[in-house]
């Protein structure tokens, strides 16, 4: 919404600058998008009569004027626009004047004649951006007064961003209101008298569609001259106001819809025939619009038509065929009310929109239609002429009004300031608002050009901003606060995030809700019994909630792949969604968090020492067991639909099965475009928060044997299964043993490899004699002997 201030000002004046207003229209919800002067600062420049134009002598396109500049003696002044011309008035740079551009205007000699100054046009006064002549002004522009008062250049533009559910203040009116409202300034609000008829025509008026239009008034007016020349002061304020000026009649009614809020329009009353009718369209009916689309008419369009066609787009715009030209000298005004409902959405379907479908579809003030057509009517008889006919009415059930119970102590302790019912009873009365007192309480009636209000936290909110949001203090909440305890037995989840961190992960949010896709490529899930629908997905492709993690993980890879990364460490903290008939607190659905992770690329961040090994599998267990330290894992083989066959495991904790590993499917590789597989985890995140207790062992002072230990075993038997089967069995000097080395060669029979393994003995009381580690050591090679057939290696 855009204004004039100097208009606003003669409805309301409050004593504050336009800096202020602006700072003030903003903390009371109407924010001030922009200001602007109208014109930019230049001095000197008078209002001038040309009283003699001769040719130049030595300049085919130059004139020497004689000019009035009301100091009673004639300036001459040589000009070259091509429409100079004696009788004129124009504006006129004075010697010493100061033009924008940094333009300075002095006596000087224009090809051997002396010139006293320079006369303007629109742009060189910066008031437009091209002119192609003198700027030419009203004939009673008074000669001699400063340009910037004549045209009011020191006025300011305001643009206010309005929110949908303050159409009240789509109009000076509205805005004025509100001002007088915020400052406490008097209000000169216009005063509409009904235009007495002077004719006895009239066009009756039929409603068809009540729901829709509640209420219209019509008027015939005849003998208008619609050649007019619309005043000079309505065209002012309807440019600044972000209107062209077309032609008196289109003028005036653009002028009324700025100034009350209320749209109107005017037919050409010799192109109707019989009734006009509100109501919906017809099947196969069309309309050419005055933007010259012609446009096939839904059944859901509210139009008004007469008896024999459609006249119009209700609310949002006339036809061709009935509009007014400037031939026209009979006319049929329209001020309508139309429901909302009625006009949302029905300009933008196809594909335009007006300023009337604006108002229209966010309510209009239905109190002040009669007072808009009479507006109009006044001001049509004013400056184009003619005689009006009575208003017609057709009137059916207009919006309830019903009131809202407003209580002071609700608003006192939402705002948290002391307010009492006797400042709420001014702040009320300042908005217009009708109410009735019943003790602390107030009836509230919302008035017609309030839509808005409807609950008493609407109340609340207009006492809000009248009192001023900078006004109400800012308190920072005191309570009894105790620190909250940490088990040791739990970690928390930052602790989690930074720790995958420092391993080189970056953490990354996705949607919870997913494509059908991915939950059939990395959970096998596509059908309807498996996978959770959303009734209402936010986009098609997002239509199922996710049962992994890994289809997010994979879609961010690709994504920075697109962008030529080639490491790409990731990790997420969400919520996967599972059918359960027992999960609460959901009832039917399991929600648990879990940890998801990716690794692609080089084991190492690229470096001059090398690195050019590709993650693998290993890697990224490595990773895992660092995250879960101290806690030991077992990793057991995994068939998964979304991980390679052979190279992916389960993860084990304390025999409980807590997440899976392992390398991407070749199938999803190729199908996503990968240039390699990537290694993906997921894992119970309630789980990873557990945390064992740290417990007290002694360390041994004597120092550690080690002895190392090669044997043949089958190809197929793994390290967890020797490792399970030793426990149990192992001397108690063993304290560790790792495998450093496996060989798979000349010297190892077919089917067999061969294990290394670094044995660490120690005791905490004494130092250990070679008689005691040889004999743990025979025990430990029986051990390999009868549980898993195993052999020296020689």
């Amino acid at each position: 919404m855009k204004f004039s201030e100097s208009w606003l000002r003669t409805l309301v004046n409050p004593t504050l600058s336009s800096e202020e207003l602006s700072h003030l229209l903003t903390m009371a919800g109407l924010e001030v998008e922009d200001m602007a002067t109208v014109a930019p600062v230049f001095h000197s420049v008078v209002v001038a009569q040309v009283l003699e134009v001769v040719k130049h002598p030595d300049a085919d396109r130059l004139n020497v004027c004689q000019v009035d500049i009301g100091d009673g003696s004639p300036k001459q002044i040589v000009c070259g626009a091509p429409n100079v011309a004696a009788g004129l008035k124009v504006p006129c740079a004075l010697p010493g004047a100061e033009l924008p551009g940094d333009f300075k205007i002095k006596i000087a000699k224009v090809r051997g004649i002396e010139s006293s100054g320079m006369l303007c046009s629109a742009k060189e006064l910066g008031i437009a951006e091209e002119a192609s002549g003198l700027l030419i002004l009203p004939v009673d522009a008074p000669v001699g007064q400063n340009i910037r008062t004549y045209l009011d250049l020191e006025d300011t533009v305001f643009e206010i961003k309005l929110t949908p559910n303050r159409a009240d203040c789509l109009s000076l009116l509205g805005v004025a209101r509100e001002v007088g409202a915020i400052t406490g300034a008097a209000t000169d609000l216009p005063v509409v008298a009904d235009v007495p008829a002077s004719i006895a025509d009239t066009r009756a008026v039929v409603l068809d569609a009540p729901s829709a239009c509640p209420l219209y008034y019509g008027r015939v007016i005849k003998g208008v001259n619609a050649k007019a020349p619309t005043p000079t002061w309505m065209v002012r304020r309807l440019e600044r106001s972000g209107i062209r000026a077309i032609s008196a009649l289109v003028d005036i009614t653009n002028y009324v819809m700025l100034e009350l809020g209320q749209p109107l329009h005017a037919f050409d009353n010799t192109k109707l025939s019989g009734s006009v009718h509100a109501r919906l369209a017809k099947a196969d009916e069309k309309l050419l619009l005055l933007n010259e689309q012609t446009i096939d008419l839904a059944a859901d369009v509210l139009t008004i038509a007469d008896d024999g066609k459609v006249l119009a787009m209700a609310g949002i715009m006339g036809g061709e065929e009935s509009g007014i030209t400037l031939e026209t000298s009979e006319l049929f005004l329209e001020s309508a009310f139309f429901a909302p409902k009625a006009i949302a959405g029905r300009a933008r379907r196809y594909g335009f929109a007006s300023d009337a479908s604006h108002r229209f579809e966010r309510g209009v003030d239905f109190g002040g239609t009669r007072r808009a057509i009479e507006r109009a009517t006044q001001l049509i008889i004013e400056i184009c002429g003619g005689q009006a006919g009575t208003v017609v009415e057709a009137k059916a059930a207009l919006p309830v009004r019903p009131p809202v119970r407003l209580r002071t102590a609700r608003a006192e302790k939402v705002l948290g300031v002391p307010l009492g019912a006797e400042r709420i009873a001014v702040l009320f009365k300042g908005l217009a608002l009708d109410f009735t007192r019943e003790g602390d309480d107030f009836l509230v009636t919302p008035p017609s050009w309030r839509f808005d209000m409807e609950i008493e936290e609407d109340l609340i909110e207009e006492i809000a901003r009248l009192v001023g949001y900078d006004n109400i203090p800012s308190l920072a909440p005191q309570a009894r606060m105790a620190m909250l305890r940490q088990p040791e037995a739990q970690r928390p989840a930052y602790r989690i995030r930074q720790m995958m961190a420092d391993r080189g992960y970056q953490e990354v949010v996705n949607f919870a809700f997913v494509e059908d896709s991915w939950e059939a490529d990395f959970a096998a899930k596509t059908e309807e019994v498996d996978l959770i629908r959303l009734a209402n997905p936010i986009a098609s492709q997002m239509a199922v909630m996710r049962s992994t993690l890994f289809g997010g993980l994979i879609s961010n890879l690709v994504t920075n792949l697109k962008r030529k990364q080639t490491r790409v460490r990731l990790f997420e903290v969400g919520r996967t969604f599972h059918r359960d008939a027992d999960a609460m607190p959901v009832s039917g659905y399991r929600q648990p968090w879990k940890l998801g992770g990716l690794a692609f690329g080089g084991a190492l961040p690229e470096s001059w020492t090398g690195g050019g090994r590709k993650v693998d599998f290993y890697d990224v267990k490595g990773d895992l067991e660092a995250l879960l330290a101290p806690a030991a894992l077992r990793f057991e083989p995994l068939k998964h639909p979304s991980l390679h066959p052979g190279r992916a495991a389960n993860i084990l904790l304390d025999g409980q099965v807590i997440g899976c590993l392992g390398e991407l499917h070749p199938e999803w590789v190729q199908k996503y475009d990968l240039p390699n597989a990537p290694i993906l985890f997921e894992l119970d995140f309630d789980i990873l928060k557990r945390a064992s207790v740290p417990a007290y062992s002694e360390v041994s002072k004597f120092p550690p044997v080690v002895r190392d230990l090669a044997l043949v075993v089958d190809q197929n038997l793994s390290l967890q299964c020797i490792f399970d089967g030793l426990k149990p069995q192992i001397s108690g000097l063993v304290q560790d043993i790792q495998l450093f080395d496996v060989y798979v060669g000349k010297g190892v029979p077919e089917n067999k490899k061969s294990l290394a393994f670094r044995i660490v003995m120690q005791d905490t009381q004494r130092t250990l004699q070679d008689s005691e580690v040889d004999a743990a050591m025979r025990q430990l090679v029986s051990c390999f002997e009868q549980a898993f057939g195993a052999q020296l290696r020689a």
